[in-house]
């Protein structure tokens, strides 16, 4: 009898502050509009942390959700694997701050960086740490506050970021066909230099004099990784059905990483997926990296677009540049 990774429950975590483009523009000075922006991503608006909010707050309120809707206790999760890149500290990892502040006491904790395809690297973790026997029971959180790391003068990349946080809890259950199917996951590290942040790290730490043109803050090269994205997206989707052996015609819904309306209709294209086969909110969060694709997940179970038996393909791209696909039966 197999032993599948199923994904019991789901949680969330948005900040209340919400900017639409002309606020945006208003109050950070860019010289922008709604329809330029519109036009070009798909995104009216994003969701921007305020205060004391960053990504540990919005990673514990979604961990929190998805906890409470599992059904278990805080002493039965054995492991907690986040996916971000904005942790509010180098080190030590979100995960252990999660870990704390839910009571779980009996579990290990790691952060996995893969940028916005943070949660499809986070979720194949605990998929084999569940299919292999270590662990029953993983609790996976996909988060970042990139509205902190973005440099307000560039027009170009400001205007694509949200913060956001979505959990699942993932158990090991024996037999059934739910669960994570096919994982694929892919890199590319010459493409490093189109999507960075240069300074904060050991390179060029925060009290050293940094050469010129080096700065703290996402720069992002957007040509190349449009072309980037275009073709990684199909591959990768293309990829995870034939290892599969699933039809793009048996997927019940598509829910690709939110960067950009572009792309993802792209992607859409591609497989002939129909507009109601295609999960979008995009407009309404921008590219939350981390938080991409587990929140639109969460959505679609709250709309009644994404019930249980339903087979639901993922796919996400990044910094890295790295890049991957779920396939998953819900």
């Amino acid at each position: 009898m197999s032993r599948r990774a199923v994904i019991e429950a789901v949680g969330h975590a948005v900040p209340a502050k919400v900017y639409t483009n002309e606020e945006l523009a208003r109050e950070k000075g860019i010289d922008t509009s709604d329809e330029w922006i519109v036009q070009r991503t798909g995104i009216k608006e994003r969701h921007i942390c305020t205060g004391d909010e960053g990504c540990h707050s919005l990673a514990i309120e979604a961990g929190r959700e998805a906890l409470r809707r599992s059904g278990l206790q805080p002493s039965d999760i054995e492991m907690v694997i986040v996916g971000t890149v904005s942790g509010d500290y180098i080190w030590p990892s979100t995960a252990c701050f999660v870990q704390d502040a839910l009571g779980i006491k009996n579990a290990g904790a790691f952060d996995v960086s893969a940028a916005c395809a943070g949660f499809i690297y986070s979720l194949a973790n605990a998929t084999a740490l569940i299919e292999t026997g270590v662990i029953e029971h993983a609790l996976v959180i996909g988060v970042d506050a990139l509205s902190k790391q973005v440099d307000w003068t560039d027009r170009s990349t400001c205007i694509l970021f949200g913060d956001a946080a979505a959990a699942v809890v993932v158990s090991a259950v024996e037999g059934g066909d739910r669960g994570v199917i096919k994982t694929v996951m892919l890199s590319d590290g010459s493409g490093a230099p189109f999507i960075t942040n240069d300074a904060g790290g050991t390179k060029y730490p925060p009290n050293c004099v940094a050469p010129e043109g080096i700065k703290y803050g996402i720069q992002m090269k957007g040509n190349e990784v449009y072309r980037f994205a275009i073709k990684a997206m199909g591959d990768a989707c293309e990829k995870v059905l034939l290892e599969a052996g699933i039809n793009a015609s048996e997927v019940d819904l598509f829910v690709p990483h939110q960067a950009n309306l572009r792309i993802i209709d792209a992607a859409a294209e591609r497989f002939k997926f129909p507009s109601e086969k295609v999960f979008v909110n995009v407009h309404k969060y921008g590219n939350t990296s981390g938080g991409s694709i587990p929140l639109a997940l969460y959505e679609a179970v709250e709309t009644g677009r994404l019930k249980p038996g339903m087979l639901v393909l993922t796919v996400g791209f990044g910094a890295g540049l790295v890049w991957g696909a779920n396939l998953i039966r819900w």
